[in-house]
């Protein structure tokens, strides 16, 4: 997932590179059956590479135009993946929120490259709050609980 404006400049030149490497991959016609074979073989690589580009940097694009409001986590670890999407829907950088909770911008940083491990709860709690985001929780015991 792509988190900050550097990220997506970055992501960016990524997916320029591998399209352009795809271009010209195309353009060879000069290439024996057997070089045809290894060459489709890097091209589904690279199309498969570029995919995922493509699709982290729409999902950021998205989530940077306010269009999404809402983002489902299933599991405790997947709160964090919403709380970044919150962040950068609201519009917000890593230093705004940040300087909404009173650390550092690369506590932040921090938080969100390792999903919020070293976070308590009082600070994701903290965290929603600055958004001004709504946290819904449900806790199901599993059929094998005794």
């Amino acid at each position: 997932m792509i988190t900050n404006e550097v990220q997506y400049r970055a992501t960016k030149g990524h997916l320029a590179r591998f399209e352009q490497a795809i271009a010209n991959l195309e353009a060879r016609g000069d290439v024996t059956a057997t070089d045809r074979r290894r060459l489709e073989m890097e091209l589904g690589a690279l199309r498969s590479q570029t995919a995922d580009l493509q699709a982290e940097v729409e999902e950021y694009e998205l989530l940077r135009s306010g269009a999404l409001r809402t983002f489902e986590a299933a599991t405790l670890p997947e709160i964090a993946g919403a709380l970044v999407k919150a962040r950068i829907a609201r519009g917000w950088t890593q230093r705004r929120l940040a300087d909404e909770l009173g650390v550092a911008e690369q506590q932040v940083q921090r938080y969100e490259a390792t999903g919020y491990a070293s976070a308590s709860l009082a600070r994701l709690c903290d965290v929603v709050a600055a958004l001004g985001a709504e946290v819904r929780e449900v806790v199901t015991l599993g059929t094998d609980a005794a």
